[in-house]
């Protein structure tokens, strides 16, 4: 689809919903059988119109004649028009230039990438540009209640794993089970589990061996005669992935032992829900005898099968577990072992989270409460981020606006204040899958550090330190001003008054504040026909 054609569609889909938010009207709502009928009409709702009385005027848009006016340079009027009335749509598909165009006897600007709304096809109602949206910077604040993560004493114990990696399995199967089929979503984890029996006189039998697996799983955890051997992790969107190790094997009998772990399964997409999860296999023996390289198929085998991890089937994470529990030894960077430690839930209202850094991957509970699957390890890209000021204006990409290049793609993770008591004491369980550290994870809180505003005019602004005070104002501009959230900077045009002082009066010591955005509250400037809007960054 062609860019323009792109923008408009999306915009056009956007602006219905918009357009039945500005025609809001007392209706009277009926049924005739087969549609739903408003004033006595059969109509056609828009999103969530369903569910409010609101109507949109789509008697233009579903029936009305179109037309399109280009005024160049990728700019567009499309006007739906009937008998009785006609709405309008303006259009710049162009990624960096505003445009400034006569339409029906009136000027618009149209800034770059965007739609403007003219219900009337007189007056502009909406553009997708102009939002006047408040921006909000968290910081995290420690925890007041006690000086964490040193007061944080913890204990732990190992997962039993000795079934699994000696073969002491119940189910089994001759063949490979798609894992999805196997823990009917009860786990992320399913062991796959098969006994090999190899004398040396075997044609696969060499000084170089490995094992090679083929799955769609996320994670592989590999152990033969029980030794760990090597992880996998999946590369992002392959759906086949194959995972190669070296293997040392005992004459005679051994256990081959393999953990696949899902992290979450693919819920959109062509077939999805017929997409395999786990060791599809084939899984084969690899031989290498100078350049002759044999296969031993291993996917037909007798495979025996255990969904879960043997401490959760016992609850560790729950303070009824009569499980026992080490505090001397401490273990770090160890694969399948649990730790747990009490905590005082932070003062105040303010959301919580707790800091998982340090942390491999696995499952984290407070108080018997599942926060869910952690991963504080798995760190984004190094490449693609960049130092521009970010800039959404184009066809959308993945690699646009990219932030936290090399950072862990989640360390902080919500705990609600429901799950915690707010006087008691309070107990974290870690399960920690590949290996981590424990001693650094401590609770925060998160507040809003600084909120920006953007308004155009004749438009209102709102600014909100959510139940703080706000305390500063560091920047305000009324006229062209240029940058983002954080790095504000004055344009080419600016208000006679001074819109720093007018901000300071309006709003320091309050918790919200709401200001008019025009020349009458900020005065004249001298930018011209150019559109103007009010910039502002408000310290909480």
């Amino acid at each position: 689809m062609a860019p323009a054609k792109n923008l408009f569609s999306v915009a056009l889909c956007f602006c219905l919903v918009a357009f039945s938010l500005i025609c809001i009207n007392a209706v009277e709502v009926s049924h005739d059988g087969r549609a739903i009928k408003i004033d006595g009409k059969r109509r056609v709702l828009i999103s969530g119109s369903i569910h409010y009385p609101r109507s949109t005027p789509e008697e233009s848009l579903t029936n009305g004649k179109v037309s399109e006016t280009d005024f160049g340079n990728s700019v567009k009027a499309t006007v739906y028009a009937t008998n009785e009335s006609s709405s309008c749509f303006l259009s710049n598909a162009n990624t960096s230039t505003d445009a400034t165009v006569t339409f029906n006897g009136k000027n618009f600007t149209v800034p770059a990438w965007s739609v403007s709304l003219l219900p009337d096809c007189q007056n502009e109602e909406y553009n997708t540009a102009k939002v006047n949206v408040q921006t909000s910077v968290m910081v995290k604040v420690q925890n007041k209640a006690e000086d964490e993560p040193s007061t944080l004493k913890w204990v732990w114990r190992p997962e039993n794993i000795h079934d699994a990696l000696h073969g002491k399995v119940d189910v089994s199967v001759n063949a490979l089970i798609d894992q999805k089929d196997a823990t009917n979503d009860a786990s992320d984890y399913l062991w796959y589990i098969t006994k090999l029996h190899l004398n040396q006189d075997d044609p696969v039998w060499s000084d170089e061996m490995s094992l090679r697996i083929n799955g769609s799983g996320h994670v592989i955890h590999a152990f033969v005669n029980g030794e760990h051997i090597g992880s996998h992790w999946a590369t992002y969107g392959i759906h086949n992935d194959k995972f190669e190790t070296k293997i040392k094997l005992n004459p005679g009998k051994n256990v081959i032992s393999l953990l696949s772990v899902t992290v979450g399964l693919q819920n959109y997409g062509k077939n999805y829900d017929k997409w395999h999860a786990g060791l599809v296999g084939p899984i084969e023996l690899v031989s290498k005898k100078g350049d002759e390289t044999i296969l031993k198929d291993l996917s037909a085998h007798k495979w025996s099968y255990k969904v879960g991890l043997n401490g959760w089937d016992h609850k560790l994470f729950s303070d009824a577990s009569p499980s026992k529990w080490a505090s001397e030894g401490l273990p770090t960077n160890r694969m399948f072992t649990w730790y747990k430690t009490t905590f005082k839930a932070p003062l105040g209202s303010d959301p919580v989270v707790v800091d998982l850094q340090g942390m491999g991957k696995g499952y984290a509970w407070v108080n018997g409460q599942n926060l869910g699957r952690i991963w504080p390890s798995y760190n984004a890209d190094e490449d693609g981020c960049s130092a521009d000021p970010c800039d959404y204006r184009g066809e959308y990409t993945d690699t646009k606006c990219v932030t936290n290049c090399g950072q862990p793609t989640q360390r902080w993770y919500h705990v609600p204040r429901s799950f915690m008591d707010q006087d008691g004491v309070n107990t974290l369980v870690l399960f920690e899958e590949i290996g981590g550290n424990p001693s650094l994870v401590n609770f925060e809180t998160v507040v809003v550090g600084t909120a920006c505003g953007n308004a155009h005019e004749n438009k209102t602004l709102e600014l909100s330190c959510q139940g703080r005070p706000i305390s500063a104002i560091k920047f305000a501009s009324f006229g062209d001003p240029q940058g983002v959230c954080g790095a504000f900077t004055k344009g080419s045009c600016e208000s006679t008054n001074d819109a720093l002082s007018i901000l300071q009066t309006a709003c320091v010591g309050k918790d919200a504040c709401s200001i008019d955005v025009s020349e009458k509250t900020f005065g004249p400037t001298d930018c011209g026909d150019s559109a103007k809007r009010l910039a502002v960054e408000a310290v909480c």
